[in-house]
């Protein structure tokens, strides 16, 4: 027996099943939609990496630059050359002793320093001041080469070129900016230019200024 089935005939009535068809297409409807959308979410996921790995090394350089740039800092604190000690010269109290010898003999000057002077008139420590001013001048013009920084006289204008020596001049006043500097002469200052001191003999006690005298 051949069955013949018209496709072209469309139902006019629906029962259950042709309800469970028709929520069954459309359920898988639904679900091809919302995997379609899930699909073209995680394509546009996929390539927003693409666009930070191309924008990433950009901003990676900072941070390794700045790890080169502290190797450098760290290299040039190493290599860098060790300042030189500073080295202190301890002086030899000998000259200074023998200095305080000559002025006590020449001048008394340990007697007039150590002297109450607040018991004598200004006359009678103006006649010793004479004696102590006598006796220290011969010192230092016999054993002493003593001569002047600058050779203007006092109260003149004088200029400082760039490069000055500071050890030499002391400025004073409204220090303002960088030479060349302009002021007035105060002080021409003093520079030792030649010690002349008496050798000392084997055994020579330099601390003694100047020995007790007995009368006899």
């Amino acid at each position: 027996m051949n069955y013949a089935i018209d496709l072209s005939l469309r139902p006019t009535t629906f029962d259950l099943w042709h309800v469970c068809l028709a929520g069954t297409v459309a359920l898988l409807s639904l679900t091809l939609i919302v995997l379609l959308l899930t699909m073209v979410i995680s394509l546009t996921r996929s390539k927003k990496p693409s666009v930070e790995s191309i924008t990433q090394p950009a901003v990676a350089h900072e941070p390794v630059v700045q790890v080169v740039e502290k190797i450098v800092e760290i290299e040039k604190i190493v290599h860098a050359p060790t300042p030189e000690p500073v080295v202190l010269r301890e002086s030899t109290p000998d000259a200074a002793l023998q200095l305080l010898g000559l002025l006590q003999k020449e001048a008394r000057f340990i007697d007039f320093i150590k002297e109450d002077i607040a018991t004598y008139n200004d006359a009678d420590i103006g006649v010793a001041a004479r004696v102590v001013h006598e006796g220290c001048n011969k010192v230092l013009d016999e054993h002493f080469v003593i001569e002047t920084i600058r050779p203007e006289q006092e109260g003149n204008t004088v200029t400082l070129a760039q490069g000055f020596d500071a050890a030499t001049v002391r400025l004073t006043g409204n220090i303002v900016g960088n030479a060349p500097f302009t002021g007035t002469l105060i002080h021409k200052g003093w520079q030792v230019k030649d010690i002349i001191l008496p050798k000392l003999t084997e055994g020579y006690n330099p601390a003694i200024i100047a020995p007790a005298e007995v009368e006899l």
